[in-house]
Formats: C-alpha cells, structure tokens, sequence
C-alpha cells in the first residue's frame, strides 16, 4: 500500500511539472521580494520603423511606471519569426509573450477581422481611426480571447500602395497578368485577382530577393515599408492608390495578461493607447518624409485622381459581395456605416 502511494506521487508530481511547462512564461522572484515580468515582444520591421521607434517608448514606460516590475524585450527585423502568422501562433503558444503583427494577417485566426481588409474601406485615417477604435473594432479585439490573445490596441502601417517594374498604374487593366504578391490574406488577394493582377501571398523577408530576381513583378506596401526595405531598389515604378488601410495590432498571450497583478493589467493597457497614439503620428510623419525620398531615390510617383479612383472601387465591387456571407453581412454593414460617419 505505500509503494502505491509512493507511485501516485510521484506520477502527480511528474504531470504537475509537465503543466508547468507548457505555460508561457510568468513571473520570476526577485531579491526585494516583488514578483517580475518579462515580456518578449516579436515583430518583423527595422529600427528605424515607427513601429519600432514607439516599441522603445512602450518598453521605457512600462519598465519605468510598474518600477522595473516589467522588463520587456524588442526583437525586431523577424529576428524570432520570419512571418507575422509564425508571431502569432508563438504568443498563442507562449513562447513569446507579445506580437505586433499586420492585422491582414490576424484574420486567418478570426475571419471576421477580413472586414478590414475590404478594398477603399476607408477614405482617409481618421475614417479608419473611427472604426478600429469605436464599437466594431473593440468588440473584434474582444473576439480574440477565445483564441488565446489579448488584443490590446490598433497601430498602423499605412495606407498600402502598388509597385512594379512595368510602368505606371492607372487602371486596373495595367495590373493585367502582373506577377503581383501580396499579404496572407485570401480577400486582399483575390482584390488584386479581381483587378487582374496575377497575385498571389509570399513571405515577406524573401520579398525584396523574389522581386530582384523577377519572380514577381509587383508587390503593394505601405510607403513605410517600401522605404526602409529599400524596394525602390528593385522597383521602378510607385503608385499611390491607396487600396487598403493597413493597421497593426498589438497582441499579447491571454494566459500572460491574466497572470498579471490587475494593477500591472492596467498599466499595460494604457501603455498600449499611448503606443496606439505615437506610432500613428510618427508614422504619418515619416510617410511625408520617405515618400519625397523614394522619389530622390529614382522611382516614378503617380497618385490615383478621383476618377481613376471610382474605376477602382467600382472594380471592387465584387469583392464585397464575394465576401459578404464570409465576414457577415451585419458586420460588414457597420463597418462600412462607421467609416462614413
């Protein structure tokens, strides 16, 4: 009988050691008594992004205010995950505490967040801004507990805007048969499939070698990331047609959130507004900035007018309806509603 209870021991002790290691990372003792926190945060744009430049901020303002309770650690460049899906699936795991991602690539996790991804949703960022931060995006960050993240706040990468080596894009019948790739997302690519383009999704630390080589002619990227990964070098021609918004997202394991003391709940959440303010005004800065630089840098800038515009929208137009059973009819409606209003 007391072999047996011996046995019983130690197995419980074996499972209660395995459990332990399949969480992800909590909080460490400390000489002083006080329980801290490391947060690992994975992301896949250089230093010199706003993306970056505000995580520096985040990290110093939560250090700073929770006493060096938090101590937080940027890997930027995809130094950890060379895909946004690979960070995401590693906070979802607790292998990394923090991610933040394109939000085109959230939706393979959540379909509703293709709703964002719906081509000349938004007519400018404050149109954006009222949606993402109203109602329909808050009850979408919501949605992501189930799915073992906490969604905390919408950044941005920008407008997004098409490139390629042919020559300047005006119409969708100049995208015809264009080796065209875009993000991880089924609705942006079949937009551009709509348009004509022969597109189709490709990591993108290989994109700038895939573009060199001429395994795609054409790529569509925020003005931010077109200057800082040098795809002026490989592209010849920039259009600025403003097709989709592109936010960010900042994502943390739902497990870590949860774990934390609630007044280090708070303090991540209002961290996370104030990046959410930042980055969107530093990275509106930069773009006025890069876009004038990409032109010294020799590529061919044309904006869409309003006319080539409509022609646009009016090839989009299938698209929404491809996708309104996917998204949900209701949610695509109030999206729509908020960005107007």
């Amino acid at each position: 009988m007391k072999k047996i209870k011996i046995q019983v021991f130690l197995l419980l002790s074996i499972v209660l050691v395995l459990a332990a290691c399949g969480r992800p990372s909590g909080g460490s003792s400390s000489e002083d008594g006080d329980e801290k926190y490391k947060i690992n945060i994975a992301y896949l744009v250089s230093e010199e992004q706003s993306t970056h430049l505000a995580a520096v901020d985040f990290k110093e303002q939560l250090e700073k205010e929770s006493d060096g309770r938090l101590q937080v650690e940027l890997h930027p460049n995809g130094s950890l995950y060379g895909s946004d899906r690979e960070a995401i699936e590693a906070v979802q795991l607790g292998n990394v505490e923090m991610t933040i991602p394109a939000l085109a690539a959230v939706s393979s996790f959540n379909q509703n967040f293709m709703v964002f991804d719906l081509p000349f949703l938004f007519d400018d960022k404050e149109a954006a801004y009222r949606t993402l931060d109203g109602e329909v995006g808050q009850e979408l960050l919501a949605e992501l507990d189930d799915k073992g993240l906490k969604g905390l706040a919408y950044a941005e990468n920008g407008f997004r805007h098409i490139t390629n080596n042919k020559g300047p894009v005006e119409k969708p019948e100049d995208l015809k048969g264009l080796k065209l790739r875009t993000m991880e997302s089924p609705l942006q690519t079949d937009s551009f499939k709509e348009y004509g383009a022969n597109a189709s999704p490709f990591a993108f630390g290989e994109l700038y070698t895939a573009l060199q080589q001429g395994t795609y002619d054409a790529m569509e990227n925020p003005i931010s990331l077109i200057y800082t990964n040098k795809f002026y070098e490989v592209q010849n021609y920039l259009t600025l047609s403003n097709h989709f918004y592109a936010p960010t997202i900042l994502a943390m394991n739902k497990d870590f959130f949860d774990g934390l003391p609630e007044d280090l709940q708070v303090l991540v959440e209002k961290a996370s507004e104030d990046y959410r303010d930042s980055q969107r005004k530093l990275a509106t800065e930069q773009d006025a900035e890069w876009i004038e630089l990409i032109k010294e840098e020799g590529m061919q800038v044309n904006e869409l007018t309003e006319e080539q515009l409509e022609v646009f929208k009016e090839a989009s137009e299938p698209i929404y309806e491809k996708y309104r059973d996917k998204i949900g009819g209701d949610l695509m409606d109030r999206a729509i509603e908020s960005s107007k209003n």
